[in-house]
């Protein structure tokens, strides 16, 4: 009898423990989704101030990547492109950049002030949480 009480005592904490390392786990990927997002701004904002390869550089947002690019317009198979990956069950849930919002948008980087070409928002979403983060006139972003 005293087993028996012993399993069912384990049974109900399992079933309450498992459920919050689920969530634990998804917040975690979106902090990281946010992290990737933030820095590859920062980097793509870098590479535009520096003039690296005399160039502009870029961000093509989609649902479950981000694409760094050379100049000002996004070409999908382009040789320069680079793919930061959005780990799942985070994705992009929606880009509002210049008053537009969807769920994909670019924008590039002024060479000589590092302003972005459009302000606005990405929001980054899991089934339970979700983080925006804004990118202001200067191009510095920041998170709600």
């Amino acid at each position: 009898m005293e087993l028996l009480i012993v399993l069912a005592v384990l049974t109900i904490l399992v079933s309450l423990v498992i459920p919050q390392f689920s969530r634990i786990r998804e917040n975690q990927v979106l902090k990281s989704g946010v992290s990737d997002i933030l820095s590859s701004l920062d980097k793509t904002r870098g590479q535009t101030l520096s003039s690296l390869n005399s160039s502009e550089y870029g961000m093509h947002f989609q649902s479950d990547q981000i694409i760094i690019f050379k100049g000002k317009v996004f070409s999908p198979g382009g040789s320069d492109n680079e793919s930061v990956a959005i780990t799942t069950p985070a994705s992009i849930a929606n880009v509002t950049l210049g008053g537009v919002s969807g769920v994909s948008g670019d924008l590039y980087f002024n060479r000589l002030s590092g302003s972005p070409s459009k302000t606005g928002a990405i929001t980054l979403a899991t089934p339970n949480f979700s983080k925006i983060i804004t990118i202001s006139a200067t191009g510095v972003a920041s998170v709600n």
